[in-house]
This record gives structure tokens, C-alpha cells and sequence, in this order.
């Protein structure tokens, strides 16, 4: 009745959070700490309902695809971005500092080489990255202490990390 106690249990997971992002006219989906799925809208789907598949999985993609990652971004220059995932040494084990970057305009390409743009960055502070957030001109990280921008600078750094804020809550 109205004023009287009521038992209320709640679960202790976190909740399950997913990101996505264009890459063109596809999708890339993620749900954090959890597997990346890409859905191409031009491949020959029966029926035309038919899910996303695992990333790592769709015909093309390299070893070194990541598995797991807390949030997923296609930055403007058109890099997939992930952030908290696994390492391209150590597939399926979840970094969660790591920040991992495909070949430009190229969703299936993770292996770092001389000749492509796709790579890697850590962070070096916090224990794990909390959100990632796109702006003008740069990609704002947060981690569980700290603040960084992520920005495009081109062959053949691609990226580059720099903190702005220690002691973020």
C-alpha cells in the first residue's frame, strides 16, 4: 500500500551499454567490454532482416581484427576507432587503456605495417578508458582520472595522444 516498505533487488552488472557508428553506409556496433559487429548494407542479404556479423569474421578481415572493446568511433579521416580493446599481439585479451586504429577508409585492415595507416596508442594514465567523444577536430578520451585528445596527423604517425587534464572524475 501507499507509504509501506517495499524489498527491491537490483542486479550488480553494470548495464549493457552499446555504441555504434557509420562507416558509410554500413554499421559498426559494439557493446562495451563486449564483441564489434559490422553490418554491410550492400552485401546480398536473404532474408533482408538478417543480423550484424562478428567483425573479425566478415570475408577479408585480417588476424589481427579486434575482438572486444569498450566503445567503437569512425573518426572524420575515416579511421575505425576502438578504444579499450584487445591488442594486436594478443587477441582476445581486453586492454583497457589501448586505443586501436584501422587503415584509413578500410574497416577490415588492423595489422600495423610500413604502408598503411592502421595502428595503436595506450594511455598512460588510468586504468581504464570511461568515453570517447568526437568534436571538431579532435576525439576527446576520458579515462577514470584523466582527459586526452586523440587527433589525426597523417603519415606516418596517424594519430596523436596528448593529456589535457590529470585528477578527472
Amino acid at each position: 500500500t501507499w507509504g509501506s516498505a517495499a524489498t527491491l533487488t537490483a542486479p550488480s552488472d553494470i548495464l549493457r551499454i552499446w555504441t555504434h557508428d557509420n562507416f558509410g553506409e554500413d554499421l559498426i556496433i559494439n557493446v562495451r567490454d563486449g564483441g564489434i559487429y559490422y553490418f554491410d548494407t550492400s552485401a546480398d542479404i536473404t532474408p533482408t532482416y538478417a543480423r550484424a556479423t562478428q567483425l573479425s569474421e566478415v570475408s577479408g578481415a585480417d588476424s589481427r581484427t579486434p575482438t572486444i572493446a569498450k566503445q567503437v568511433l569512425v573518426s572524420d579521416d575515416r579511421h575505425v576507432l576502438m578504444f579499450g580493446c584487445d591488442p594486436e599481439d594478443n587477441i582476445g585479451t581486453q586492454d583497457p587503456l589501448l586505443i586501436r586504429f584501422s587503415n584509413q577508409e578500410d574497416v577490415l585492415t588492423w595489422t600495423s605495417t610500413a604502408t598503411n595507416t592502421a595502428g595503436s596508442l595506450r594511455l598512460g594514465s588510468g586504468s581504464q578508458i570511461e568515453a570517447a567523444v568526437e568534436t571538431r577536430q579532435q576525439t576527446l578520451v576520458f579515462t577514470d582520472v584523466s582527459l586526452h585528445t586523440l587527433q589525426f596527423l597523417g603519415p606516418p604517425f596517424t594519430f596523436g595522444l596528448q593529456m589535457v587534464s590529470e585528477n578527472v572524475t
